[in-house]
Protein backbone atom coordinates (compact mmCIF):
# COMPACT_ATOMS: atom_id res chain seq x y z
CA UNK A 1 0.00 0.00 0.00
CA UNK A 2 1.45 3.57 -0.77
CA UNK A 3 1.19 6.51 1.24
CA UNK A 4 -1.33 7.83 -1.64
CA UNK A 5 -3.40 5.04 -1.02
CA UNK A 6 -3.23 5.05 2.95
CA UNK A 7 -4.20 8.82 2.49
CA UNK A 8 -7.72 7.37 -0.06
CA UNK A 9 -8.43 5.09 2.85
CA UNK A 10 -8.47 7.44 5.37
CA UNK A 11 -10.91 9.95 2.93
CA UNK A 12 -12.69 6.66 1.65
CA UNK A 13 -13.69 5.02 5.07
CA UNK A 14 -14.09 8.98 6.56
CA UNK A 15 -11.17 8.16 9.19
CA UNK A 16 -11.27 10.88 12.20
CA UNK A 17 -8.31 9.24 13.73
CA UNK A 18 -4.88 7.52 13.09
CA UNK A 19 -2.90 5.81 15.44
CA UNK A 20 0.40 5.75 14.94
CA UNK A 21 1.84 2.25 17.07
CA UNK A 22 5.42 0.46 18.10
CA UNK A 23 6.27 -2.44 20.07
CA UNK A 24 8.85 -2.21 23.13
CA UNK A 25 11.16 -5.09 24.25
CA UNK A 26 8.61 -7.05 25.68
CA UNK A 27 6.35 -6.97 22.82
CA UNK A 28 3.80 -4.71 24.23
CA UNK A 29 2.29 -1.96 21.60
CA UNK A 30 2.09 1.91 22.28
CA UNK A 31 0.05 4.55 20.06
CA UNK A 32 -0.13 7.98 19.55
CA UNK A 33 -2.76 9.36 17.89
CA UNK A 34 -3.02 12.32 15.12
CA UNK A 35 -6.33 13.79 14.03
CA UNK A 36 -6.67 12.77 10.29
CA UNK A 37 -6.75 16.08 9.29
CA UNK A 38 -3.06 16.57 10.49
CA UNK A 39 -1.67 13.68 8.83
CA UNK A 40 -0.37 14.35 5.01
CA UNK A 41 2.25 13.07 2.47
CA UNK A 42 5.07 15.10 4.61
CA UNK A 43 3.99 12.49 7.89
CA UNK A 44 5.13 9.69 6.34
CA UNK A 45 8.31 11.27 5.39
CA UNK A 46 8.89 13.05 8.65
CA UNK A 47 7.69 10.37 10.73
CA UNK A 48 5.56 11.10 14.63
CA UNK A 49 8.12 11.98 17.19
CA UNK A 50 8.17 10.15 20.75
CA UNK A 51 9.74 9.95 24.39
CA UNK A 52 12.14 7.13 24.23
CA UNK A 53 13.13 7.75 27.74
CA UNK A 54 9.64 6.48 28.82
CA UNK A 55 9.98 3.15 27.11
CA UNK A 56 11.71 0.55 29.39
CA UNK A 57 14.65 -0.69 27.79
CA UNK A 58 15.06 2.22 24.90
CA UNK A 59 17.23 5.52 25.54
CA UNK A 60 18.09 7.56 28.45
CA UNK A 61 16.28 10.83 29.43
CA UNK A 62 19.61 12.78 27.82
CA UNK A 63 19.01 11.46 24.66
CA UNK A 64 15.36 10.62 24.25
CA UNK A 65 13.90 12.16 21.60
CA UNK A 66 12.74 8.88 18.76
CA UNK A 67 10.76 9.03 15.74
CA UNK A 68 8.06 6.32 14.73
CA UNK A 69 8.40 5.79 10.73
CA UNK A 70 4.87 4.55 9.49
CA UNK A 71 4.98 1.54 7.44
CA UNK A 72 1.85 2.00 5.02
CA UNK A 73 1.79 -1.56 4.37
CA UNK A 74 0.80 -2.47 8.25
CA UNK A 75 -2.57 -0.08 8.18
CA UNK A 76 -5.60 -1.66 9.74
CA UNK A 77 -8.94 -0.28 10.33
CA UNK A 78 -9.59 -0.26 14.38
CA UNK A 79 -12.77 -2.40 14.91
CA UNK A 80 -13.64 -0.97 18.67
CA UNK A 81 -12.80 3.06 18.47
CA UNK A 82 -16.05 4.88 18.60
CA UNK A 83 -14.67 7.54 16.32
CA UNK A 84 -13.19 6.63 13.11
CA UNK A 85 -9.20 5.28 13.72
CA UNK A 86 -6.61 4.04 11.39
CA UNK A 87 -4.10 2.29 12.87
CA UNK A 88 -0.67 2.12 11.71
CA UNK A 89 2.24 0.49 12.76
CA UNK A 90 6.08 1.78 12.67
CA UNK A 91 9.35 1.31 12.73
CA UNK A 92 11.31 3.16 15.23
CA UNK A 93 14.02 5.84 13.82
CA UNK A 94 16.87 7.90 15.80
CA UNK A 95 16.10 12.12 15.11
CA UNK A 96 19.00 11.31 12.25
CA UNK A 97 16.90 8.72 10.46
CA UNK A 98 18.88 5.81 11.30
CA UNK A 99 17.19 2.52 11.80
CA UNK A 100 16.93 2.50 16.07
CA UNK A 101 19.35 -0.60 16.88
CA UNK A 102 17.26 -1.96 19.90
CA UNK A 103 13.87 -1.48 17.93
CA UNK A 104 12.38 -4.70 17.42
CA UNK A 105 10.54 -4.18 14.50
CA UNK A 106 13.51 -3.23 12.54
CA UNK A 107 14.97 -6.42 14.05
CA UNK A 108 12.89 -8.50 12.83
CA UNK A 109 13.19 -6.82 8.66
CA UNK A 110 17.06 -7.16 9.65
CA UNK A 111 16.44 -10.83 10.17
CA UNK A 112 14.69 -11.33 6.75
CA UNK A 113 17.15 -9.17 5.07
CA UNK A 114 20.07 -11.14 6.06
CA UNK A 115 18.32 -14.21 4.88
CA UNK A 116 18.28 -12.94 1.34
CA UNK A 117 21.61 -12.51 1.56
CA UNK A 118 22.63 -15.58 2.92
CA UNK A 119 20.83 -16.92 -0.84
CA UNK A 120 19.48 -19.93 1.06
CA UNK A 121 16.24 -18.73 0.35
CA UNK A 122 13.89 -15.13 -0.42
CA UNK A 123 11.55 -15.64 2.26
CA UNK A 124 10.64 -17.18 6.00
CA UNK A 125 7.28 -18.02 6.60
CA UNK A 126 5.77 -18.10 10.08
CA UNK A 127 2.70 -19.23 11.84
CA UNK A 128 2.13 -18.88 15.46
CA UNK A 129 -0.65 -20.70 17.32
CA UNK A 130 -0.77 -18.58 20.07
CA UNK A 131 -3.29 -20.08 23.01
CA UNK A 132 -4.79 -17.97 25.89
CA UNK A 133 -7.50 -18.01 28.76
CA UNK A 134 -10.54 -16.13 29.06
CA UNK A 135 -11.52 -15.38 32.38
CA UNK A 136 -14.69 -13.74 34.45
CA UNK A 137 -12.21 -12.52 36.84
CA UNK A 138 -8.63 -11.41 38.01
CA UNK A 139 -7.40 -9.86 41.07
CA UNK A 140 -4.00 -9.92 41.99
CA UNK A 141 -1.86 -7.98 44.61
CA UNK A 142 2.18 -7.77 45.91
CA UNK A 143 3.29 -6.28 48.36
CA UNK A 144 4.85 -5.80 51.85
CA UNK A 145 2.74 -7.70 53.89
CA UNK A 146 0.37 -9.42 51.03
CA UNK A 147 0.63 -11.54 47.64
CA UNK A 148 -1.88 -13.62 46.22
CA UNK A 149 -4.03 -13.63 43.29
CA UNK A 150 -7.38 -14.95 41.79
CA UNK A 151 -9.19 -15.81 38.69
CA UNK A 152 -12.20 -17.16 38.20
CA UNK A 153 -14.70 -18.86 35.65
CA UNK A 154 -17.68 -20.17 35.14
CA UNK A 155 -16.65 -23.23 33.37
CA UNK A 156 -13.89 -23.68 35.66
CA UNK A 157 -13.78 -27.58 37.33
CA UNK A 158 -13.62 -25.28 41.42
CA UNK A 159 -16.69 -24.07 40.57
CA UNK A 160 -19.03 -27.29 40.71
CA UNK A 161 -20.18 -26.48 43.83
CA UNK A 162 -20.63 -22.69 43.48
CA UNK A 163 -24.31 -21.17 43.83
CA UNK A 164 -25.13 -19.21 40.72
CA UNK A 165 -27.99 -17.34 40.52
CA UNK A 166 -30.56 -19.58 39.78
CA UNK A 167 -28.84 -22.51 40.65
CA UNK A 168 -25.50 -24.15 39.10
CA UNK A 169 -25.52 -25.42 36.26
CA UNK A 170 -23.20 -28.22 35.96
CA UNK A 171 -21.60 -28.55 32.62
CA UNK A 172 -18.00 -27.54 34.21
CA UNK A 173 -14.69 -27.96 32.24
CA UNK A 174 -12.39 -30.60 33.86
CA UNK A 175 -9.19 -30.46 34.79
CA UNK A 176 -7.34 -31.57 30.80
CA UNK A 177 -10.57 -31.85 30.08
CA UNK A 178 -11.74 -29.09 27.73
CA UNK A 179 -10.08 -29.72 24.38
CA UNK A 180 -12.79 -29.66 22.01
CA UNK A 181 -15.78 -30.02 24.38
CA UNK A 182 -19.31 -28.49 22.31
CA UNK A 183 -21.35 -26.71 24.33
CA UNK A 184 -22.82 -26.33 26.95
CA UNK A 185 -19.43 -27.01 28.21
CA UNK A 186 -17.60 -24.33 25.96
CA UNK A 187 -19.67 -21.50 27.01
CA UNK A 188 -16.93 -19.39 24.70
CA UNK A 189 -17.83 -20.12 20.86
CA UNK A 190 -19.69 -16.58 20.38
CA UNK A 191 -16.88 -15.03 22.00
CA UNK A 192 -14.05 -16.41 19.93
CA UNK A 193 -16.23 -16.45 16.43
CA UNK A 194 -16.31 -12.79 17.56
CA UNK A 195 -12.74 -12.27 17.58
CA UNK A 196 -12.40 -14.20 14.41
CA UNK A 197 -15.17 -12.21 12.55
CA UNK A 198 -13.09 -8.87 13.82
CA UNK A 199 -10.27 -10.41 13.08
CA UNK A 200 -10.62 -11.11 9.68
CA UNK A 201 -12.54 -7.38 8.88
CA UNK A 202 -8.98 -6.43 10.01
CA UNK A 203 -7.12 -8.30 7.38
CA UNK A 204 -6.39 -11.17 9.33
CA UNK A 205 -7.30 -15.11 7.35
CA UNK A 206 -8.09 -16.89 10.25
CA UNK A 207 -8.23 -20.46 9.81
CA UNK A 208 -10.10 -22.27 12.91
CA UNK A 209 -10.87 -21.89 16.70
CA UNK A 210 -11.92 -24.30 19.32
CA UNK A 211 -11.40 -24.74 23.28
CA UNK A 212 -8.41 -25.90 24.36
CA UNK A 213 -7.82 -28.60 26.97
CA UNK A 214 -7.25 -26.77 30.50
CA UNK A 215 -10.04 -25.77 32.39
CA UNK A 216 -11.28 -22.16 33.09
CA UNK A 217 -11.61 -21.25 29.78
CA UNK A 218 -8.36 -21.78 28.16
CA UNK A 219 -8.83 -20.96 23.69
CA UNK A 220 -6.87 -20.77 20.87
CA UNK A 221 -7.48 -19.38 17.02
CA UNK A 222 -5.48 -20.20 14.32
CA UNK A 223 -4.83 -17.77 11.72
CA UNK A 224 -2.42 -18.27 8.28
CA UNK A 225 1.32 -18.10 8.23
CA UNK A 226 2.68 -15.22 6.36
CA UNK A 227 6.22 -13.68 6.50
CA UNK A 228 8.23 -13.28 9.15
CA UNK A 229 7.33 -9.53 10.03
CA UNK A 230 4.08 -9.21 8.81
CA UNK A 231 3.10 -12.12 10.87
CA UNK A 232 4.53 -10.13 14.10
CA UNK A 233 2.51 -7.95 12.93
CA UNK A 234 -0.34 -9.94 12.43
CA UNK A 235 0.17 -11.32 16.48
CA UNK A 236 0.01 -7.66 17.54
CA UNK A 237 -3.32 -7.00 16.10
CA UNK A 238 -4.45 -10.55 16.98
CA UNK A 239 -3.90 -10.20 20.51
CA UNK A 240 -5.30 -6.71 20.37
CA UNK A 241 -8.68 -8.10 19.25
CA UNK A 242 -8.79 -11.02 21.98
CA UNK A 243 -8.23 -8.66 24.71
CA UNK A 244 -10.80 -5.94 23.69
CA UNK A 245 -13.51 -8.48 22.08
CA UNK A 246 -13.04 -10.65 26.16
CA UNK A 247 -13.20 -6.84 27.95
CA UNK A 248 -16.68 -6.24 25.49
CA UNK A 249 -17.95 -9.29 26.71
CA UNK A 250 -17.49 -8.17 30.25
CA UNK A 251 -14.48 -10.96 30.56
CA UNK A 252 -10.35 -10.81 30.32
CA UNK A 253 -7.94 -12.75 28.41
CA UNK A 254 -4.62 -13.22 28.79
CA UNK A 255 -1.73 -14.13 27.46
CA UNK A 256 0.27 -15.51 30.74
CA UNK A 257 1.96 -19.04 30.26
CA UNK A 258 0.93 -20.50 33.21
CA UNK A 259 -2.30 -19.00 34.98
CA UNK A 260 -3.43 -21.99 36.96
CA UNK A 261 -1.40 -24.32 38.51
CA UNK A 262 -2.58 -27.74 38.11
CA UNK A 263 -3.46 -27.18 34.14
CA UNK A 264 -2.01 -27.18 30.55
CA UNK A 265 -0.58 -23.69 30.25
CA UNK A 266 -1.13 -21.63 27.37
CA UNK A 267 2.27 -21.94 24.51
CA UNK A 268 2.76 -20.16 21.35
CA UNK A 269 3.97 -22.93 18.97
CA UNK A 270 5.63 -21.50 15.97
CA UNK A 271 5.77 -23.00 12.69
CA UNK A 272 8.59 -22.27 10.25
CA UNK A 273 9.15 -23.22 6.64
CA UNK A 274 11.56 -21.08 3.85
CA UNK A 275 11.03 -20.80 0.25
CA UNK A 276 13.42 -19.68 -2.74
CA UNK A 277 10.53 -17.68 -4.46
CA UNK A 278 7.62 -20.21 -5.08
CA UNK A 279 9.67 -23.20 -4.21
CA UNK A 280 9.69 -24.75 -0.49
CA UNK A 281 12.88 -25.83 0.32
CA UNK A 282 12.20 -28.07 3.63
CA UNK A 283 10.44 -30.74 1.54
CA UNK A 284 11.70 -34.12 0.11
CA UNK A 285 9.20 -36.98 -0.58
CA UNK A 286 10.51 -40.17 0.93
CA UNK A 287 12.74 -38.74 3.80
CA UNK A 288 11.64 -38.93 7.27
CA UNK A 289 8.52 -36.70 7.52
CA UNK A 290 9.76 -35.96 4.01
CA UNK A 291 11.98 -33.42 5.98
CA UNK A 292 14.95 -32.18 3.20
CA UNK A 293 18.51 -32.04 4.31
CA UNK A 294 17.86 -28.21 4.76
CA UNK A 295 14.64 -28.30 7.04
CA UNK A 296 17.13 -31.03 8.94
CA UNK A 297 19.78 -28.49 9.88
CA UNK A 298 17.36 -26.12 10.20
CA UNK A 299 15.95 -27.93 13.26
CA UNK A 300 19.87 -28.64 14.17
CA UNK A 301 20.42 -25.14 14.73
CA UNK A 302 17.19 -24.89 16.32
CA UNK A 303 17.94 -27.07 18.90
CA UNK A 304 21.85 -26.34 19.39
CA UNK A 305 20.66 -22.82 20.51
CA UNK A 306 17.88 -23.64 22.23
CA UNK A 307 19.12 -23.00 25.67
CA UNK A 308 19.93 -19.17 24.68
CA UNK A 309 16.89 -19.22 22.51
CA UNK A 310 14.19 -19.60 24.77
CA UNK A 311 15.71 -16.28 26.73
CA UNK A 312 14.27 -14.59 23.89
CA UNK A 313 11.22 -17.15 22.83
CA UNK A 314 10.08 -17.66 26.89
CA UNK A 315 11.23 -14.24 28.17
CA UNK A 316 9.13 -14.51 31.99
CA UNK A 317 10.28 -15.97 34.92
CA UNK A 318 6.23 -17.73 34.21
CA UNK A 319 7.48 -19.09 31.33
CA UNK A 320 8.99 -21.39 33.53
CA UNK A 321 5.96 -22.73 35.30
CA UNK A 322 5.04 -24.02 32.20
CA UNK A 323 7.95 -25.69 30.87
CA UNK A 324 7.65 -28.26 33.49
CA UNK A 325 7.15 -32.25 32.57
CA UNK A 326 3.40 -33.72 32.67
CA UNK A 327 1.48 -30.84 31.12
CA UNK A 328 1.77 -31.49 27.03
CA UNK A 329 4.61 -29.09 27.84
CA UNK A 330 7.61 -29.38 25.15
CA UNK A 331 10.31 -29.39 27.67
CA UNK A 332 12.59 -32.07 25.47
CA UNK A 333 14.82 -30.68 23.26
CA UNK A 334 14.80 -33.34 20.64
CA UNK A 335 12.50 -33.20 17.57
CA UNK A 336 9.93 -35.70 16.64
CA UNK A 337 6.97 -36.42 13.72
CA UNK A 338 4.35 -36.83 16.31
CA UNK A 339 5.82 -36.72 20.23
CA UNK A 340 3.82 -33.11 21.21
CA UNK A 341 6.43 -33.57 24.23
CA UNK A 342 9.21 -32.98 22.06
CA UNK A 343 10.69 -29.17 21.70
CA UNK A 344 10.47 -29.18 17.25
CA UNK A 345 7.34 -31.56 16.16
CA UNK A 346 7.00 -31.89 12.21
CA UNK A 347 3.29 -32.12 11.16
CA UNK A 348 2.38 -34.66 9.08
CA UNK A 349 -1.28 -34.89 8.64
CA UNK A 350 -2.98 -33.83 5.54
CA UNK A 351 0.63 -32.03 4.47
CA UNK A 352 1.68 -30.88 0.70
CA UNK A 353 4.97 -29.84 -0.25
CA UNK A 354 4.61 -26.16 0.26
CA UNK A 355 2.80 -27.06 3.48
CA UNK A 356 6.02 -28.81 4.75
CA UNK A 357 7.51 -27.25 7.86
CA UNK A 358 8.72 -27.39 11.46
CA UNK A 359 7.21 -26.42 14.38
CA UNK A 360 8.71 -25.38 17.81
CA UNK A 361 6.66 -26.12 20.63
CA UNK A 362 8.65 -24.44 23.46
CA UNK A 363 7.94 -20.42 22.95
CA UNK A 364 4.95 -18.72 24.40
CA UNK A 365 2.77 -15.21 24.07
CA UNK A 366 5.53 -13.61 26.71
CA UNK A 367 7.59 -13.05 24.22
CA UNK A 368 8.17 -10.14 22.02
CA UNK A 369 7.51 -11.72 18.10
CA UNK A 370 10.08 -9.71 16.46
CA UNK A 371 12.58 -10.62 18.26
CA UNK A 372 11.77 -14.11 18.91
CA UNK A 373 10.86 -14.96 15.18
CA UNK A 374 14.43 -13.44 14.38
CA UNK A 375 16.04 -15.16 16.88
CA UNK A 376 14.88 -18.43 15.29
CA UNK A 377 15.20 -17.88 11.89
CA UNK A 378 18.84 -17.02 12.96
CA UNK A 379 18.96 -20.03 14.56
CA UNK A 380 17.80 -22.03 11.83
CA UNK A 381 20.01 -20.26 8.98
CA UNK A 382 23.10 -21.19 11.40
CA UNK A 383 22.55 -24.64 11.17
CA UNK A 384 22.22 -24.80 7.77
CA UNK A 385 25.21 -23.11 7.36
CA UNK A 386 26.85 -25.14 9.54
CA UNK A 387 25.04 -28.16 8.40
CA UNK A 388 24.39 -29.03 11.88
CA UNK A 389 22.93 -32.84 12.18
CA UNK A 390 20.10 -32.83 14.68
CA UNK A 391 20.57 -37.16 14.71
CA UNK A 392 24.40 -36.89 15.06
CA UNK A 393 23.64 -34.60 18.29
CA UNK A 394 21.31 -36.71 19.54
CA UNK A 395 17.99 -34.53 19.06
CA UNK A 396 16.22 -37.67 17.67
CA UNK A 397 14.23 -38.39 15.72
CA UNK A 398 11.71 -39.32 19.22
CA UNK A 399 8.62 -40.96 17.87
CA UNK A 400 7.81 -42.46 21.12
CA UNK A 401 6.34 -41.13 24.33
CA UNK A 402 9.02 -39.56 26.35
CA UNK A 403 7.44 -39.89 29.19
CA UNK A 404 7.77 -43.56 29.40
CA UNK A 405 10.94 -43.87 28.92
CA UNK A 406 13.04 -45.31 31.70
CA UNK A 407 15.41 -42.78 33.72
CA UNK A 408 18.49 -44.11 32.35
CA UNK A 409 17.22 -43.44 28.78
CA UNK A 410 15.95 -39.81 29.77
CA UNK A 411 19.57 -38.59 30.76
CA UNK A 412 20.53 -39.02 27.15
CA UNK A 413 17.68 -36.08 26.64
CA UNK A 414 18.49 -32.36 27.35
CA UNK A 415 15.81 -30.46 28.74
CA UNK A 416 14.86 -27.04 28.32
CA UNK A 417 16.87 -24.49 30.53
CA UNK A 418 14.76 -24.64 34.18
CA UNK A 419 14.32 -20.90 34.99
CA UNK A 420 14.45 -17.32 32.96
CA UNK A 421 18.23 -16.89 34.75
CA UNK A 422 19.78 -20.60 33.61
CA UNK A 423 18.54 -19.14 29.97
CA UNK A 424 20.08 -15.88 30.34
CA UNK A 425 23.32 -17.45 31.64
CA UNK A 426 22.88 -19.78 28.27
CA UNK A 427 22.03 -16.29 26.10
CA UNK A 428 24.95 -14.30 27.56
CA UNK A 429 27.61 -17.75 26.77
CA UNK A 430 25.65 -18.08 22.72
CA UNK A 431 24.84 -14.97 21.35
CA UNK A 432 27.37 -14.81 18.55
CA UNK A 433 24.69 -16.52 15.96
CA UNK A 434 22.25 -13.28 16.27
CA UNK A 435 24.86 -10.84 15.53
CA UNK A 436 25.21 -12.44 11.76
CA UNK A 437 24.73 -9.95 9.04
CA UNK A 438 24.07 -6.80 11.93
CA UNK A 439 20.49 -7.96 12.64
CA UNK A 440 20.65 -8.42 16.55
CA UNK A 441 23.85 -6.35 18.21
CA UNK A 442 25.92 -7.56 21.34
CA UNK A 443 24.60 -3.75 22.73
CA UNK A 444 20.81 -5.45 22.35
CA UNK A 445 21.98 -8.56 23.85
CA UNK A 446 23.22 -6.48 27.08
CA UNK A 447 20.43 -4.44 27.30
CA UNK A 448 17.95 -6.98 27.16
CA UNK A 449 19.48 -9.61 29.16
CA UNK A 450 20.01 -6.59 32.26
CA UNK A 451 16.29 -5.86 31.94
CA UNK A 452 15.31 -9.78 32.39
CA UNK A 453 17.73 -9.99 35.29
CA UNK A 454 16.07 -7.17 36.91
CA UNK A 455 12.31 -9.17 36.55
CA UNK A 456 13.49 -12.65 37.43
CA UNK A 457 15.34 -10.63 41.00
CA UNK A 458 12.25 -8.92 41.35
CA UNK A 459 10.27 -12.38 41.17
CA UNK A 460 12.67 -14.25 43.67
CA UNK A 461 12.98 -12.04 46.38
CA UNK A 462 9.69 -11.94 47.15
CA UNK A 463 7.51 -13.61 49.48
CA UNK A 464 5.70 -16.70 48.11
CA UNK A 465 2.05 -17.59 49.52
CA UNK A 466 3.01 -21.08 49.43
CA UNK A 467 6.13 -20.49 51.72
CA UNK A 468 3.62 -20.06 54.16
CA UNK A 469 2.05 -23.33 53.75
CA UNK A 470 5.88 -24.55 53.96
CA UNK A 471 7.13 -22.81 56.97
CA UNK A 472 4.77 -20.94 59.05
CA UNK A 473 4.83 -23.64 61.92
CA UNK A 474 8.54 -23.79 61.62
Amino acid sequence: MSVQNVLDTIKENSIQFVDFRFVDLAGRAHHITLPATEVDEDTFVNGVAFDGSSIAGFRGIEESDMVMMPDTEAAYVDPFTDHPTLNIMCNIHTPDGDRYERDPRSIAQKAEEYLQKTGIGTAAFFAPESEFFIFDDVRYESSMHTSSFTVDSEEAAWNTNRKEEGGNLGFKVGVKGGYVPVAPIDTQQDIRSEMVRLMQESGLRVERHHHEVATAGQAEINFRFDTLTKTADNLLKYKYIVHNVARQYGKTATFMPKPLFGDNGSGMHVHQSIFNGDTPLFWEKGAYANLSKMALNYIGGILYHAPALIALTNPSTNSFKRLVPGYEAPVNLVFSKGNRSAAVRIPVAAVTPKGCRIEFRTPDSTANPYISFAAMLLAGLDGIKRGIDPTALGYGPFDKNIYDLSDEEKKEIRSVPGTLDEALDALEADFEFLTEGGVFTKDFVENYVSLKRAEAKAVSIRVHPHEYSLYYDC
